[in-house]
């Protein structure tokens, strides 16, 4: 009797682990075989490449498909190779692939993930319409001096930095942008730039490390979605020090803007405005009309916004940064072009790093262009489907709700047939005249579409700056452990980094 439990047990546990594998089968979509519960997903779950990098594999494994079949644990999600596919559900067809799809359990959600980035259905979009003029090009200039405050103590801390042999590029960049985060978020002074142990710089660290009661709550919620409701894909211990400091600085204030135009300024003047009321994604009227939803935008929701302000604001423009003068120091003719257009560009602003000089940088906008081809922050881009069936008509391929699409966009943008010889680092292709020939949708670093990063102006103008304070005073090469291609970090999760920084070595600018 109990040999036959403990089959009976086993029959039902592999078929809960393999019940949806024929799904790719039957419609005829190339895949690798699965396993188990794993799905082909064991080197994501037990931290030997990234979300991106196991993205990029089966781009690369299948080059003659357009898309490829994926299991996460047991769901069936789709790898987009073709940018007309990409562009179909980014934008063509938004309205079926609005959702990212990034938290497991689609109806507990925790409080910190109710942001803009991780958010979706009413709450994303109600959250998107408030948020859009945050980000205008007013508020940016308003902001510019916080950012030119900042990029001026970077260049006291690189001038130290060149009494040594080597130092980590992207530790250096990653600084700098918790400092502005600080400033421009929090109103805040970090000093993360003179206190390399600074708590900030710590608190950012942490959100993106994964340690095992991470990478195996992770797994679990993947795998069992069901069971782990409860299980948190943060730590508790995040959630409690962004609540703390966020209700800090709204006590400081007395919950009302103050004159720093900052972003908790911003949010402070969206909750003014009431209650976020807007039509619905979700839900219709007995007519077919979108029904009227209403969000309260508390303490709490304001503080999810801060978060992915806080942790993808510093990640993805100190990866983007640190890679451009990576590159820029292993190509020296292209660092010297940089070099030369910042100090003519800032002679005509006597000398100072502001909005528009940064605006006027047109060769170090190409180099960081280029830098972000090669390695854009985030490695991919995730669409779910949002309606009971979605047919692609160019495939004649139907696939159900909740499927993922994942847009590898680190993939296509290395790919040779979108860009020629994509291992060198070429700023030219972003040049007038020759940037109109890139096709479109295979450069991707900030999305596209509806769903497109509301904070890229944002963040390419605090890492030009940042480039720009670095590079007027100095020039970097690559340091004796300088690899030319860096070690991806198979850590990483939304954004991707390397596995031992990005050594360069810093000299003082010896201008001729």
């Amino acid at each position: 009797m109990l040999v036959v439990i403990i089959l009976f047990v086993f029959t039902v546990l592999y078929w809960y682990g393999t019940r949806t594998f024929n799904y790719w089968k039957v419609r005829g979509v190339k895949h690798d075989n699965p396993l188990p519960f794993l799905g082909n997903n064991l080197k994501q779950f037990i931290q030997k490449a990234s979300m991106g990098m196991v993205a990029n594999e089966m781009y690369k494994k299948y080059p003659n498909e357009k898309i490829v079949g994926f299991y996460r644990a047991t769901a069936p999600e789709l790898v987009i190779r073709d940018p007309e596919i990409a562009k179909r559900i980014l934008v063509t067809d938004f309205n079926c692939f609005y959702a990212r799809g990034l938290n497991p359990h689609r109806t507990v959600v925790e409080p910190l993930l109710k942001n803009l980035f991780f958010s979706d259905g009413d709450l994303w979009r109600l959250l998107r319409q408030r948020f859009t003029p945050t980000f205008s090009t007013g508020k940016l200039k308003a902001m510019f001096p916080l950012i030119t405050k900042r990029a001026e103590q970077l260049q006291v801390i690189t001038e130290e930095i060149t009494k040594i042999d080597f130092y980590d590029a992207r530790e250096l960049m990653a600084r700098y942008t918790t400092d502005f985060i600080g400033e421009c978020g929090f109103g805040i002074n970090m000093d993360s730039l003179s206190e390399e142990n600074n708590q900030f710089r710590r608190l950012g660290k942490r959100i993106f490390q994964r340690n095992l009661r991470d990478i195996v709550c992770t797994a679990l919620k993947f795998i069992f979605p069901e069971l782990t409701k409860n299980l948190t894909l943060l730590t508790p211990e995040l959630e409690k020090t962004m609540v703390k400091l966020v209700n800090a600085v709204l006590n400081e204030r007395g919950n009302k803007p103050s004159v720093r135009n900052d972003f908790i300024d911003l949010l402070l003047e969206i909750k003014e405005k009431g209650n976020m009321i807007g039509e619905s994604l979700e839900k219709k009227n007995q007519d077919g009309a979108p029904k009227i939803v209403e969000i309260e935008l508390d303490d709490l929701l304001l503080t999810a916004q801060v978060f992915v302000f806080f942790g993808a604001g510093f990640e993805t423009s100190s990866s983007a940064s640190s890679f451009t003068l990576h590159q820029l120091a292993f190509n020296p003719e292209c660092q010297v072009k940089v070099q030369n257009e910042i100090d003519q560009v800032l002679a005509k602003y006597d000398n100072k790093l502001t909005y528009d000089a940064i605006k006027d940088m047109k060769y170090l906008e190409m180099a960081f262009n280029e830098g972000i081809r090669m390695y854009p922050s985030p490695g991919y881009l995730i669409r779910m489907c949002c309606v009971p069936e979605y047919t692609f008509p160019e495939l004649n391929l139907t696939i159900h709700n909740g499927v993922k699409t994942f847009i590898p966009i680190a993939a296509i943008q290395n790919d040779e047939k979108y860009f020629c010889n994509p291992d060198q680092f070429d700023p030219e292709r972003f040049q007038d005249g020759a940037k109109e020939n890139i096709k479109n949708f295979v450069f991707l670093p900030f999305g596209e579409g509806p769903r497109a990063c509301v904070g890229a102006r944002l963040g390419q103008m605090q890492s030009m700056a940042g480039l720009a304070a670095v590079l007027q005073k100095f020039s970097v090469e690559p340091a004796t452990c300088s690899k030319l291609k860096p070690d991806p970090d198979p850590a990483g999760i939304v954004t991707e980094g390397f596995l031992y920084g990005l050594p360069l070595k810093f000299k003082k600018r010896v201008k001729t």
